[in-house]
């Protein structure tokens, strides 16, 4: 059995009720729900939510379970991993056993597919001995590079690397944010995500955009019409 857990958190302040406002013709969760579903390998498509109205549009959505997520684990400060093991251990309470494997899929994520979230359990599946597999994508200018501001100008982080040629820097990753696949063993037993036992799942840039602020909502739906909508005509 594979469950797949989508935290849903109420009461977002820098853009209300970000997981159910409208994006692209449709709530931002419904994205998520529907590529789970897609994908078809998910007994159970839970959404750990402590909002009624989150609830209402997730279940309308296609979700198959609602977790009721306690107002403990509903606050600013709380990280993925403690939402995701209240419903792994909820949704075994339920089932009276645990899952093979658990996929956690952030509710605002647009751009994610059936297809890469197949990829990830296919990959973590026959790698046996490794704990996740998880989305990533590649930074658009070498991180080697960056600056930081300093007293009224700016600075070099890295001095050494800022007279090298971008295709001599190592390339480097960052995370996608749209789905952590792992064992019930490791999501429980709090094996860090990124590390070596994970296995990246690479996401073309084009399909991958943060959704925390007003502006990133706005790029996320020329994007979304730009890359998405338009291929689906």
């Amino acid at each position: 059995m594979n469950i797949a857990v989508i935290p849903a958190r109420g009461g977002s302040k820098r853009i209300k009720s970000k997981n159910i406002r409208a994006f692209a013709g449709q709530p931002l969760i419904a994205y998520s729900i529907q590529a789970a579903k897609a994908s078809g390998i998910f007994e159970d498509i839970l959404v750990s939510t402590d909002s009624e109205e989150i609830a209402r549009v997730a279940k309308a959505m296609g979700a198959t379970g609602i977790i009721e997520r306690p107002a403990a684990l509903a606050d600013d400060f709380i990280g993925t991993t403690p939402v995701v093991q209240h419903a792994i251990k909820s949704h075994q309470d339920i089932e009276d056993s645990p899952p093979d494997y658990v996929c956690c899929i952030y509710a605002t994520a647009p751009f994610i597919t059936a297809s890469s979230i197949v990829e990830g359990y296919s990959k973590l599946v026959a790698a046996k001995t490794m704990k996740y597999a998880f989305s990533v994508t590649t930074f658009p200018f070498p991180v080697q590079r960056a600056i930081r501001m300093s007293g009224n100008g700016v600075e070099p982080v890295d001095p050494g690397s800022m007279a090298c040629r971008s295709q001599d820097l190592e390339e480097c990753y960052h995370d996608a944010g749209q789905f952590y696949w792992g064992t019930p063993e490791a999501w429980l037993g709090e094996a860090g995500m990124f590390a070596p036992h994970s296995i990246p799942v690479v996401l073309p840039r084009h399909m991958v955009q943060d959704i925390d602020t007003p502006e990133d909502w706005e790029r996320a739906e020329l994007m979304y019409r730009a890359y998405v909508a338009d291929s689906k005509k």
